[in-house]
């Protein structure tokens, strides 16, 4: 059980669940349908994301020790050695490629690795110099999917590949930023710039409304652009977006003796995330399809 915990640590388990998830998308989308076919890309995808991740422990355990949230991680608290996590990243990144390239050819491999290079070879070095990393580190959540697309029989010149895409990118930036609001403080202790150091409080609240509508936005584009085939899956992608915008629309109303709480915008555009990546991979299934 301990050696079960400590490799969903190690592994950053909600984070690669959730990348698999979107291949999930995007394959459902790309085929129309669920079916044992995704089932080896999948895998593949969510081997080589969590081989990644680990590289990525191995890359920041150093500065992880010095923050009180990842000071506990395997790593920095000794409970495996940096060599060890090294060697079990590498073969998962190796095992995952190879799954991505036998079941779905080169095109799944490539992305998938792509994917591996801007994470930790672009955006874990560039976001210890700005906290603006999370912009441009915001593509890599953009090409899960479109492993899953192409694993799917999807062409990646589709316009709708392109629009699923850009909103799986676009909700990460408010995501990782209000993260990075509440650990502001831990993030520049260990040596990383934090948002604090350039926006205000007033400021950070606006800047996060308009990533956080522009998120909604581009999940409206979603039936606008047929990614989506079902007046069901358009609807509620239409009631939730309304949601997310008006849940937000306190940030906008500044009170200094209001205190700003990152974590329950962070918990609402979440959940709204979730909703809207079940919506899309059971879109095939209601039968009732979109008109524009």
């Amino acid at each position: 059980m301990k050696t079960l915990k400590l490799f969903m640590e190690l592994t950053k388990i909600k984070i690669t669940f959730a990348v698999m998830l979107t291949t999930i998308v995007g394959y459902a989308l790309a085929a129309n349908d669920l079916n044992s076919g995704m089932f080896w890309p999948v895998l593949g995808l969510f081997i080589l994301a969590m081989g990644s991740a680990i590289l990525n422990q191995y890359q920041e355990f150093a500065l992880d020790a010095q923050m009180e949230r990842t000071k506990h991680r395997p790593i920095p608290s000794g409970q495996i050695s940096p060599f060890n996590a090294l060697l079990l990243s590498v073969s998962m990144i190796v095992g995952g490629s190879a799954m991505l390239y036998l079941s779905s050819g080169f095109d799944a491999m490539w992305l998938g690795l792509l994917a591996l290079l801007w994470y930790n070879a672009f955006y874990t070095p560039l976001k210890r110099k700005t906290p603006f990393a999370v912009i441009p580190g915001s593509v890599i959540g953009s090409l899960p999917p479109l492993v899953g697309w192409v694993a799917g029989g999807g062409d990646l010149m589709d316009m709708r590949a392109i629009v699923m895409a850009f909103f799986f990118f676009i909700w990460q930036v408010p995501h990782f930023w209000l993260l990075m609001i509440k650990y502001g403080e831990q993030y520049e202790a260990a040596g990383f710039p934090s948002l604090q150091r350039f926006y205000s409080e007033q400021h950070i609240r606006w800047v996060t409304f308009v990533w956080t509508a522009s998120t909604a936005i581009s999940a409206l584009m979603l039936p606008a652009f047929k990614v989506v085939q079902s007046q069901i899956t358009a609807i509620g992608i239409a009631i939730i977006s309304t949601w997310l915008i008006f849940s937000f629309l306190k940030l906008l109303k500044f009170d200094q003796h209001i205190i700003f709480k990152p974590m329950k915008y962070f918990m609402k555009i979440n959940v709204f995330v979730l909703v809207i990546i079940i919506l899309l991979t059971v879109d095939n299934l209601w039968g009732i399809q979109y008109v524009m």
